[in-house]
């Protein structure tokens, strides 16, 4: 299955998510695990469209996601930097999700910067995530009221 950076970021744009997970983690300098995460979760009969987004990127892992849905998921670092932020930089999304990749991506550039390791930059990431998608991220400004 061939498919083209246009068509990709048409794809994310309704189907994909910028998703910032925040956990306690006691190893963790912070006593926080950062972890950026960009997810496309589609019904099982669409698997090789994901297993092809995965191809595309040229990383993630197809997975389960719950019952018959699955799930590319990229998690890693390495990869976000090398493929999903210069895909959308190259190829602007064009719906609200266009405002969360540049919270998803102000984060991301946090964590190179190591700054996730540090309470001011936990609350600074805390404060761009929760205003990214559409929920309300009480438990991340739960976590910020304890730092």
């Amino acid at each position: 299955m061939e498919i083209k950076s246009q068509w990709v970021t048409g794809f994310v744009d309704g189907e994909g998510t910028f998703y910032i997970g925040i956990n306690r983690n006691p190893t963790m300098s912070s006593g926080y695990q950062v972890l950026p995460e960009f997810r496309i979760v589609q019904h099982k009969k669409d698997i090789k469209l994901l297993k092809a987004l995965k191809d595309f990127f040229k990383s993630g892992v197809v997975r389960v996601n719950h019952d018959s849905r699955y799930e590319l998921r990229i998690r890693s670092l390495d990869a976000l930097n090398k493929s999903i932020i210069p895909h959308f930089n190259k190829n602007p999304l064009l719906t609200q999700k266009k405002k969360d990749f540049i919270k998803f991506k102000k984060i991301v550039d946090l964590m190179n910067k190591k700054e996730h390791l540090s309470i001011s930059g936990l609350k600074k990431i805390i404060d761009l995530a929760s205003e990214m998608n559409r929920r309300q991220k009480n438990k991340a400004q739960l976590i910020r009221k304890m730092l």
